[in-house]
């Protein structure tokens, strides 16, 4: 199975990147992770409501141009349906017996998604009603993807 991450922005800070780099290590043998990440578009000091729009709807357009037509799409959001660790592991293992060679996870940037990306997803997926940061989140997706995997197989991790 191929893993894709489309999320907006770069992991800034060495510990995040570090953290990322782990999980993406550790789900090698179970299968192919990409992190793509796009650029975040710049928002004007007192943004209106017009300006907030166009920024999610730039970052939205960058971030489906790395979307296949076949592939499964899994959108982040607040809004989204919330998953045990075993209900996304038994997501996952569903979309293998199904066929499905890539799923790509999206990460919207500051302002969240732009309604497009979020219309072409298959899944919208919340792990909390919380707000946590863009960077934090993709460390935390890559744990529970790790998880799913794990659990999966029936290996030790979870608990």
């Amino acid at each position: 199975m191929n893993i894709n991450i489309i999320a907006v922005g770069k992991l800034k800070e060495k510990y995040w990147r570090d953290a990322a780099a782990e999980y993406v290590k550790r789900l090698g043998p179970y299968c192919r992770v990409e992190i793509i990440e796009v650029k975040e578009s710049p928002l004007p000091a007192n943004a209106s409501p017009a300006d907030e729009a166009a920024v999610k709807a730039a970052e939205g357009e960058s971030i489906l141009r790395h979307i296949r037509r076949e592939d499964f799409v899994v959108s982040l959001e607040i809004k989204g349906k919330e998953l045990s660790s075993e209900a996304l592991a038994d997501q996952i293992r569903q979309l293998g017996i199904q066929g499905k060679s890539r799923v790509d996870f999206v990460i919207g940037g500051s302002l969240g998604l732009w309604e497009e990306v979020s219309r072409r997803a298959d899944l919208r997926l919340s792990f909390s009603p919380m707000t946590f940061p863009h960077q934090m989140m993709r460390v935390i997706l890559l744990e529970q993807i790790y998880r799913s995997f794990k659990i999966n197989r029936g290996e030790t991790y979870h608990k």
